[in-house]
């Protein structure tokens, strides 16, 4: 996924003890733009599924090809919160 910056953390959810993994789906353009970002498995934490959802929307991606031509495609993209310590 190139080097894109991880979620980021909610404090709210740091307090709380949150920790959980997010599966999205996300459509990527032929440009390696994501056009769609969908939770495809929840963390069970709204505040974790929310903050992986905003950070993959500014994502960019490598495009998928089809010969020498970039296309458009989907992506399964997991991120896994967890408090060290």
């Amino acid at each position: 996924y190139l080097r894109n910056p991880p979620p980021v953390y909610p404090a709210s959810s740091r307090r709380l003890g949150e920790e959980g993994r997010v599966l999205l789906r996300i459509r990527v353009s032929a440009q390696g733009l994501p056009t769609s970002v969908e939770i495809k498995q929840s963390s069970g934490f709204r505040r974790l599924d929310e903050a992986a959802r905003a950070a993959v929307e500014r994502w960019r991606f490598i495009p998928a090809k089809r010969g020498a031509e970039d296309v458009e495609s989907s992506v399964l993209v997991p991120l896994q919160f967890t408090l060290n310590g």
